[in-house]
């Protein structure tokens, strides 16, 4: 309903204001609205950007290649692929500007290629008519019966912290393995989609809206969690599986946890997290202190991680009171005080060049065709193939979004030639042109409203306005028509062949990239190379969060592939970890040992970065000696008289697990 009621209003301060075409600012509506006035808001000061750098880039494009329409066109398509380039490199909300950017120089560009005079007016015209549109929507959606993305977001956040201390629950418990991955996967999930709702939270029409660094801390304590909670389990099973008894504090303190996990008053939480967190750090001195066993030392290490557990989850609950209240606190300010990360994107500018190229090549074909044929449509063809590579370029697999724009582009055309030759020419006043045209815009609005039918419905509220010829005058041209529809599903059914061709990324090949760029980040952070540890768990959450729905669309069966994100987070966390105790102990503490920690602890890194080396095949002998030289730097470091001594045994014990199954069964054989 906001959306109709936008739409009509744009449409008719584009009449007053005399504007050629003003149906222009009906579809660029039905383009900005979205399900709160915060997202609205923000896609539409996104398309404004766009639209003016695109705008300008196609008045400065077309004069300068008037004599030559070809290389013309060739620029134009490199502009739309540069633009598509850095949107797909971007991946925040500000990569709609990029897409805008190639969309507008493609509509208005090569219509203009043959007409290079009147260029400016074009790109002025449709720079006021999509303004129009865009503030209408913006008020529209701000004003009347607003929906709070900050709403939204609480809700979201809420339900993760909850996903959050179930998974907290699980590990502690040692759930089956399969819920415990189903937990994690739904809070890898939880963290990208609050990731895409804070982005539209600073446009949102709140007096107070979170702060970007209270979001920044929150994000960077449930990432941490999410490994966390792996390191907790296989500690609690390689404990209750072995030979070792735990001791008993830490049996009680392990049953007061779960507890705390699964208490709902969020102020009895905050009451008991001190005391738990002060009591798990007395535990883990005291076991640490006495520790004779490679028990004691496993024990040791668990509470610690136990203790880190409850300290993040406290965190979240008080950070979420904040977020909640709309208040500075001294929480904030006292997280605040350590550097906050925030979520970190995956970016690969390979796969977004690729993607860019193939568009590039798409246009440009679909341009040779145009200008050898002659074809008098053909401008508007190809400014519509131009629209469906920047517009629908952002996904593997772009082809069939497309065939759902084609579908609901039928349904468009068939509602617009109703319109247009037979409801339309009986309309006498704005008020009847409302109220006729409102039953087709309610339905695609609702349509668009819902992710499985949005890019139908686009077809179809994109189609309407332009074919139904909604301008300043009714003028039924039924030829006309005909070949503006012949270039649209000419257009479309090109795009989809091009994409298919040169825009596609299978989905499994899409994967096995995502894995190699793991395994290398791995061994350069095993040399001491590669981002801080906030940075390396945010980008291998965001890169779970991409595997996530490509594993659904793959035809293969993958059962490892999520956990071999995991377990390359852990082994890249804690092989960093440890390379930089050892460098520090080999400077501080190197003459208690002869230097022979330091050399044994770097000739253990290297071989891990040989490992995840490219084309390495690890054999099951490789993961026994890597697991024996763990061992072996142990004892060398629990004989030692190093003063980080506590530290380094605490990192080799998380490298041992991080490094797969064999970590688990083998604590037993150490010293």
């Amino acid at each position: 309903m906001k959306s109709f009621a936008a739409a009509m209003l744009a449409y008719y301060f584009a009449l007053r204001v005399g504007l050629p075409k003003p149906s222009w600012a009906i579809l660029t509506v039905y383009i900005v609205s979205q399900n709160s006035a915060g997202a609205s808001l923000s896609r539409g000061v996104y398309r404004f950007a766009g639209t003016v750098v695109g705008a300008v880039a196609t008045v400065a494009i077309i004069p300068f290649f008037v004599n030559d329409p070809i290389v013309c066109s060739v620029v134009l398509a490199c502009w739309i692929g540069l633009c598509l380039y850095l949107s797909l490199l971007d991946r925040t909300a500000r990569a709609y500007a990029f897409v805008l950017s190639g969309y507008t120089a493609s509509l208005i560009g090569f219509p203009s290629v043959f007409n290079p005079a009147a260029v400016f007016d074009t790109a002025s015209v449709r720079v006021q008519e999509i303004s129009i549109g865009i503030l209408c929507a913006i008020l529209v959606h701000r004003f009347i019966l607003p929906k709070r993305m900050t709403g939204q977001f609480t809700a979201k956040l809420s339900a993760t912290l909850r996903d959050a201390r179930r998974l907290a629950g699980d590990a502690l418990r040692g759930t089956s393995g399969q819920v415990t991955r189903r937990d994690r996967d739904r809070l890898a999930g939880d963290l990208l989609a609050l990731q895409g709702l804070a982005g539209h939270l600073p446009y949102d029409p709140v007096p107070v809206t979170p702060s970007r660094d209270t979001l920044q801390l929150i994000h960077d304590r449930l990432a941490r969690l999410l490994p966390l909670a792996t390191e907790v389990d296989d500690r609690v099973h390689a404990l209750r599986s072995g030979n070792h008894t735990p001791p008993d504090e830490l049996t009680a303190l392990l049953g007061e946890v779960e507890h705390w996990f699964a208490a709902a008053d969020a102020a009895g939480r905050d009451v008991v997290a001190n005391r738990l967190i002060d009591r798990a750090q007395t535990v883990r001195t005291r076991i640490a202190a006495d520790a004779v066993t490679a028990g004691d030392r496993l024990a040791a290490n668990l509470v610690g991680h136990l203790a880190e557990m409850i300290c993040l989850l406290h965190a979240c609950d008080r950070l979420e009171r904040t977020i909640i209240t709309a208040q500075s606190s001294d929480t904030a300010s006292h997280l605040r005080s350590r550097r906050a990360t925030g979520y970190v994107y995956h970016r690969d500018p390979w796969m977004a060049a690729r993607s860019a190229l193939g568009a590039v090549a798409g246009i440009v074909i679909g341009c040779a065709f145009w200008i050898w044929s002659a074809w008098p449509e053909g401008g508007l063809a190809v400014s519509i193939l131009g629209v469906c590579c920047a517009l629908f370029g952002n996904v593997d697999v772009p082809a069939p979004n497309v065939v759902k724009y084609m579908t609901g582009s039928v349904a468009g055309v068939a509602i617009s030639l109703v319109y247009s030759f037979v409801i339309l020419p009986r309309v006498t006043d704005f008020v009847g042109l409302v109220a006729v045209l409102a039953p087709a815009f309610l339905f695609a609005g609702s349509l668009q409203a819902r992710p499985p039918t949005t890019f139908m419905a686009l077809g179809i509220t994109l189609t309407i306005p332009i074919l139904s010829g909604l301008g300043t005058t009714y003028a039924g041209d039924f030829a006309g028509s005909l070949n503006s529809v012949i270039a649209l599903f000419g257009a479309i059914g090109f795009a989809v062949v091009s994409m298919s061709l040169f825009q596609t990324i299978p989905v499994d090949a899409a994967i096995g990239r995502l894995l190699r760029l793991n395994r290398q980040d791995v061994r350069q952070r095993a040399l001491g190379g590669g981002p801080d540890e906030a940075r390396w768990t945010s980008l291998m959450i965001d890169r779970t969060a991409l595997l996530l729905p490509r594993l659904r669309l793959s035809g293969k069966s993958h059962p490892d592939v999520l956990d071999d994100t995991l377990h390359h987070l852990r082994v890249g966390h804690a092989a960093s970890r440890l390379y930089q105790a050892i460098r520090q102990v080999d400077a501080n503490d190197g003459g208690n040992n002869d230097g022979q920690i330091g050399y044994d602890g770097f000739e253990l890194l290297t071989a891990i970065a040989l490992r995840f080396g490219p084309g390495y095949r690890a054999g099951p002998s490789d993961a026994i000696a890597l697991q024996r030289r763990i061992g072996m730097l142990m004892a060398r470091v629990a004989d030692s008289s190093i003063k980080d001594r506590g530290l380094l045994l605490d990192l080799l014990i998380d490298l041992r697990f991080a490094l797969g199954p064999s970590g688990a069964s083998n604590w037993e054989n150490d010293r």
